[in-house]
């Protein structure tokens, strides 16, 4: 075996606050307490719609690593660096690791899914393995990408604690906690609570708008035009949201797509009530003994469910319950296995 260590290259700044940041952060970590050195390997900022000065820069990035070393690769990059993975596949060990593939990220202009996907599925030929943080997102990439599943490992997260939920606030607090692009679905969420303006609640959203500021300017703009200021707080990134979870009675995030969805899985852990889609792995994560799921793109269907739970409190409780089993159910330490 090649002495030297593991290089993950990871676009941007490595301790960014979001669940896909905190996923690699946490498979270094569990690589370096299995005995192999890590070396971060920090690529420009843009991806996955790098320039050209970043394409370059990129390229001269993995240039620089030594013949043979294994590098693994943050999806966010990867499917976005074909020419790269081609250039550097015989002489670098290449692993992708693959959150969900870029094509399925909402609110992409036209023509741009289409690219991306043609981009990965290119840049995934040329990768020794695929790590996978789901059985949903492998077997997307094997059904649509062209990855043998024999080639694909699965990572699935485990669950740090976390202080257990209280609940019982009145009115009953809703959280929702993701960054502030498309894909989570906040627009869905501000029009499903317009529709239930009528009953108590109030609803606190941590998430970073640095990601795709016009679309957070956007929702802060609508939830004024609403008239719900005083109901929704737009709270930006969060240093504690494991904390801001305690002090909820409801977890709701209308993702349209997730390729794991470690904040669902932390809610649970809390004993929060959870209110979802069913999109992506959010039902693998999500048992329904814990929740409600309901389509993408419903305000009518996550009205309706937010509005059943908030009316009915020995309701919330049986959920709370059903959150607290099913994250037994699940994986105390991060796992992994062949796809």
């Amino acid at each position: 075996m090649r002495d030297g260590p593991v290089f993950f290259a990871v676009p941007g700044d490595p301790a960014q606050p979001t669940g896909g940041y905190a996923y690699d952060r946490r498979v270094a970590a569990e690589l370096r307490k299995a005995g192999l050195p890590v070396e971060t390997v920090r690529l420009p900022d843009g991806y996955p719609f790098p320039g050209e000065a970043e394409r370059r820069a990129a390229a001269a990035i993995f240039r620089a690593l030594p013949d043979g070393a294994p590098v693994l690769v943050d999806g966010l990059a990867f499917g976005a660096m074909p020419e790269i993975a081609a250039a550097e596949r015989d002489r670098l060990v290449l692993v992708a690791l693959v959150h969900h593939p870029l094509a399925l990220e909402t609110g992409l202009a036209p023509g741009e899914s289409e690219r991306l996907a043609g981009s990965e599925r290119q840049a995934l030929a040329a990768a020794r393995a695929v790590l996978a943080t789901s059985h949903a997102t492998a077997a997307t990439l094997t059904r649509d990408f062209g990855v043998p599943a024999e080639k694909i490992a699965i990572a699935v997260p485990g669950t740090d604690p976390g202080p257990p939920a209280r609940g019982g606030h009145r009115p009953p607090r809703l959280v929702a906690v993701g960054s502030l692009v498309p894909r989570k679905g906040h627009d869905v969420l501000i029009a499903a609570l317009d529709r239930i303006r009528a009953l108590p609640w109030s609803c606190r959203i941590a998430g970073s708008p640095h990601l795709a500021p016009e679309w957070a300017g956007g929702l802060a703009a609508e939830v004024r035009r609403l008239g719900l200021s005083g109901r929704i707080a737009l709270l930006g990134a969060c240093a504690d949201a494991r904390g801001l979870m305690a002090q909820s009675d409801i977890f709701v995030l209308p993702s349209r797509y997730e390729g794991y969805g470690m904040v669902f899985a932390e809610a649970l852990a809390q004993g929060l009530p959870v209110v979802a889609c069913r999109a992506g792995a959010v039902p693998d994560v999500v048992p329904e003994t814990a929740g409600m799921l309901v389509p993408p793109d419903d305000p009518a269907a996550l009205a309706a469910a937010l509005g059943r739970l908030l009316g009915d409190d020995a309701l919330r409780s049986r959920y709370a319950a059903g959150a607290r089993a099913g994250s037994r159910s699940r994986p105390a330490r991060w796992r992994a296995r062949k796809g």
